[in-house]
């Protein structure tokens, strides 16, 4: 599985998890049975280090709260925040570069500029 389609079905998995009772291995398994291991790192190391991740972005967000976004762009920030600090092998811009496409994909335009601006301050911090 390409690394764009594994952030793909990851956030399919966490916005699923974020919203019904379905535990990491059903909602996987509903999302694709292929076995791969960005994959399976992005949902489980998103869900291991949610409220790390979530205090990290409160900190960064401008004049917002986490639970006021969108759920969509929430879980895209989630994800992408996950693998800027705790992954080492895809640069930054790249991480990045791939959520604004999630973002783009699944929200709108003003979303992406939106997660595009939080985002950059992991890089420029």
């Amino acid at each position: 599985m390409k690394r764009r389609e594994a952030r793909e079905h990851a956030l399919r998995v966490l916005f699923q998890l974020d919203h019904s009772e379905m535990n990491i291995h059903e909602a996987m398994l509903h999302v694709t049975e292929e076995q791969d291991v960005f994959y399976d790192t992005l949902v489980n190391g998103t869900l291991a280090h949610r409220e790390e991740i979530d205090n990290s972005l409160e900190e960064k967000l401008e004049n917002w709260s986490l639970n006021r976004l969108p759920k969509i762009e929430r879980t895209i920030l989630r994800m992408a925040v996950f693998e800027l600090e705790h992954t080492e092998d895809t640069p930054k811009p790249v991480i990045i570069n791939e959520a604004i496409e999630l973002t783009k994909a699944y929200g709108d335009e003003q979303s992406s500029r939106f997660v595009n601006g939080v985002l950059s301050k992991y890089i420029n911090k």
